[in-house]
């Protein structure tokens, strides 16, 4: 019943930030889903007889790979395999079913907030045992066996009923599938103050959630609706389609601006959210008001503690390097450790792992806590409702309140998709090489302080991991990053970040984009931004 087919190395398997994501034609290619997941268990020891966890956002091509990686699991000697029935398990969701049933760990196969669809995005990654995404010291390790593997071993076993819950024997391995959502809503609950949100709504309290036909729409349907007592209608899209309704999932202000005009609206309702394709990413509205991402980490940080999860504080707060710094701000005050880390949830797991920090966040969207190993989109929903509950105040009100308290870091974020990879590595490349004439100019009236390519000193297991993104920072604490991003399909995206701090509070109502108008026009003048991508705009402000 086990097979070794014979197979040779693609040259194109190294990991990304999370994992390996490819256009949907490329992983149909003969054997490259199975080289990589081949690469992964090669790359692990000790899982003889052990449990994986395997599961996704439902996009297309994910029945397929669920399968292989069954039969696969199953000849490579794993004793039992978790599967989400219909193929389905958010990113957090998988992350707690790896550490509530302590398995070795776990195969998901997403490209987070990537389209999906014949011709779109797709993407597997390794979470190990601690619910966390591979540490790139294992990724490396998976990459150098892509590039020599020369077979893989298989089971020729009929397909897995993967709709029906229950377990079945395979090849010798128990294959569990199992309720998707039935764990995570639990821990939920022992997280958040059900009762106190069951009497927010019962209130007249009016929400609307868009879960943009990917995988969080039956996490939150059960959760808000059926438990909670939202009015029927309060979850949208919820449905996951393997294309995600032809639409991106992706909960920014572009591919969720419907969402965005029905908060700023006349009949809008008291708060809004959404999440993206796998369930780790989020996006916060109240009525009348956009909420950063890099606010809400700060926020959610200040308010924690008024969640049941969290009455006893926090250990600490951790930020990825081009998250504004209003989290700081929180840290200082709680007289609480701040850790500055590389953009990518993997680096926040050591630090989670340790008891040194307790809520992390990074600005693309992304807010979790200790409770899992991976940012999680519908728990910061929760908890802003648990806060929203606790204060009976609005989402506007407690914003105004924060800045007041903190002062406001005006912050924005300026993607140029798709850039020719040639185009913008010959941007990094000349912007690191000027880095040390930097310090001392002066751009559009303002003085560089400091310029750096940041590296990061892991303070749990001393790994140093360099070239994470340039940052130039002005005197008086405005600062502008340039990082090339890892999450894409095809080319490059380059992500300019942009900040700059504000503790006047007659200063805090003014047009985010007015705010940092000079910092943006500074960024081209430092970086030739137009030059070198040919594009006079971002593809995408957030």
């Amino acid at each position: 019943m086990i097979r070794t087919v014979p197979t040779k190395p693609y040259s194109d398997q190294k990991p990304g930030t999370s994992g390996l994501r490819k256009k949907v034609p490329v992983f149909q290619q003969e054997h490259y889903a199975e080289n990589f997941i081949q690469s992964i268990f090669d790359a692990l020891d000790g899982f003889k007889g052990k449990t994986l966890v395997i599961g996704g956002d439902g996009r297309f091509y994910n029945r397929e790979v669920i399968q292989k990686a069954i039969a696969m699991a199953a000849a490579n000697g794993f004793g039992k395999v978790m599967v989400g029935q219909g193929g389905i398990l958010s990113t957090p969701a998988a992350s707690h079913v790896i550490r509530k049933y302590k398995t070795f760990g776990g195969i998901i196969l997403s490209a987070s907030h990537n389209p999906g669809g014949p011709h779109e995005d797709f993407g597997i990654k390794y979470n190990a045992g601690n619910g966390g995404p591979a540490p790139e010291k294992l990724t490396d390790v998976i990459f150098e066996k892509t590039r020599a593997i020369s077979s893989f071993k298989i089971a020729d076993i009929d397909p897995i009923d993967i709709d029906t819950t229950g377990t079945v024997k395979a090849a010798g391995m128990t294959v569990e599938i199992i309720d998707p959502v039935a764990d995570y809503a639990e821990l939920m609950e022992s997280l958040f103050d059900f009762d106190a949100l069951r009497k927010l709504f019962k209130s007249g309290f009016r929400m609307r959630f868009d879960a943009m036909h990917a995988v969080t729409g039956p996490y939150a349907k059960e959760i808000l609706e059926n438990r909670l007592g939202a009015p029927i209608g309060t979850c949208r899209n919820f449905k996951p389609l393997p294309d995600f309704g032809g639409h991106h999932p992706d909960p920014n202000l572009v591919h969720a601006k419907h969402l965005y005009d029905e908060m700023m609206g006349p009949d809008a309702p008291d708060f809004g959210a959404a999440s993206d394709g796998d369930g780790d990413r989020n996006l916060i509205i109240g009525k009348g008001i956009f909420v950063t991402p890099s606010d809400s980490v700060a926020m959610l940080a200040a308010n924690a503690r008024l969640a049941p999860g969290y009455k006893g504080g926090l250990k600490g707060i951790a930020r990825s390097m081009p998250t504004s710094g209003a989290a700081d701000r929180v840290a200082e005050k709680l007289g609480i450790a701040l850790y500055e880390t590389p953009t990518g949830w993997k680096f926040f797991g050591n630090l989670l792992d340790a008891d040194m920090a307790t809520i992390c966040g990074e600005e693309s969207a992304g807010t979790g806590s200790n409770h899992v190993r991976e940012k999680d989109g519908l728990w910061a929903v929760l908890l802003w409702l648990n806060i929203l509950a606790a204060r009976g105040e609005s989402c506007k009100q407690i914003v105004a309140e924060h800045w007041a308290n903190y002062g406001r870091n005006y912050y924005s974020r300026h993607d140029y998709e798709e850039v020719e990879s040639d185009r913008a590595n010959a941007l990094v490349d000349e912007l690191r090489a000027k880095l040390g004439a930097l310090p001392g100019a002066s751009v559009r009236g303002m003085t560089i302080a400091s310029a750096d390519d940041f590296a990061y000193h892991d303070p749990v297991d001393g790994s140093i991991s360099e070239h994470q993104g340039i940052r130039v920072l002005f005197e008086g604490g405005s600062r502008v990053v340039f990082r090339l991003s890892g999450t894409g399909t095809s080319g490059a995206t380059l992500r300019v970040y942009i900040e700059r701090y504000e503790s006047d509070k007659s200063r805090h109502d003014l047009d985010t984009q007015a705010a940092l108008a000079d910092l943006i026009a500074a960024a081209d003048d430092i970086a030739g931004i137009h030059s070198h991508t040919g594009r006079p705009k971002p593809s995408v402000i957030t």
